[in-house]
């Protein structure tokens, strides 16, 4: 049997330092994630989010600093082939699909991190893997519908069943909900959780800037302002009202209702 604590954690991010036009994005970020954990990391437009994500889903590079996915160091991997393991998913990247493929091609394009099906051979194993990952998504009737058919909320839970194509070692969203109304959100914060809720599921890193959209399961928080952090640990610890104040710059309430949500308001 396996020891998981052996294993090495799925994302280890050491003294990240980003600077952009002599601005620095991301100060001296140090981040790990490990089976089992699933992370929140909260802040401000403009506090060095997505930009924390696309380093550990190595589309970008830092300035200084180690990246390690999966065990292995970014600048000493082959990245095409590591991304395949990584499930990504933002509002930029679900932008790159064409709204006449269905829902079937966007999942099993994950395969080989593409963006369109012809560009790679797909067998039948490959589509029933994709359609298992539309079935574990609650959507699977939704396998042939293009996407410019679906709602809101349906796109959101394709492109959530595309990050599970390859059975990743770790899942990274970065603002999923972005563009989403009321019931697209809550459906997608559902999804969320039933993700989460669901055995050997990998761990997951969520970006967001709104504690509402914060789905149950999440267990760790990392909160960033200007770049640097402000809280890191688990979620109880790391989240309160003096820690999202500082956060946000701005005296907040916070408050997690009995189902486990989040609710924060001005004081």
């Amino acid at each position: 049997m396996t020891d998981d604590s052996l294993r090495p954690p799925a994302l280890n991010l050491s003294g990240i330092v980003v600077e952009r036009d002599h601005r620095r994005i991301l100060d001296d970020i140090t981040f790990e994630v490990r089976d089992g954990e699933n992370w929140l990391v909260l802040g401000a437009n403009g506090s060095g989010k997505t930009t924390l994500l696309r380093i550990a889903a190595m589309y970008d590079h830092p300035t200084s600093g180690t990246v390690r996915v999966l065990g292995e160091q970014l600048g000493r991997t082959d990245v095409r082939q590591l991304r395949r393991r990584v499930g990504y998913a933002s509002a930029a990247l679900a932008d790159q699909f064409r709204p006449a493929l269905t829902a079937l091609d966007v999942v099993v394009t994950a395969k080989y991190a593409a963006l369109e099906p012809w560009w790679h051979r797909y067998d039948d194993d490959d589509r029933a893997r994709a359609a298992a990952c539309l079935e574990r998504m609650g959507v699977s009737r939704l396998a042939d519908r293009t996407l410019g058919t679906l709602s809101s909320g349906e796109r959101q839970r394709v492109y959530l069943a595309r990050t599970l194509m390859n059975d990743p070692g770790v899942v990274l969203l970065d603002e999923p909900s972005a563009r989403l109304d009321l019931g697209g959100r809550e459906q997608l914060v559902a999804a969320l959780a039933e993700l989460m809720e669901q055995p050997g599921s990998p761990p997951l890193v969520l970006v967001t800037h709104h504690v509402d959209e914060v789905p149950q399961g999440l267990t760790h928080a990392l909160l960033l302002r200007d770049g640097a952090p402000v809280a890191q640990g688990p979620l109880d610890e790391a989240l309160t009202a003096e820690t999202l104040s500082e956060c946000f710059g701005l005296e907040l309430a916070l408050e997690r209702r009995p189902d486990g949500r989040f609710s924060a308001w001005a004081r």
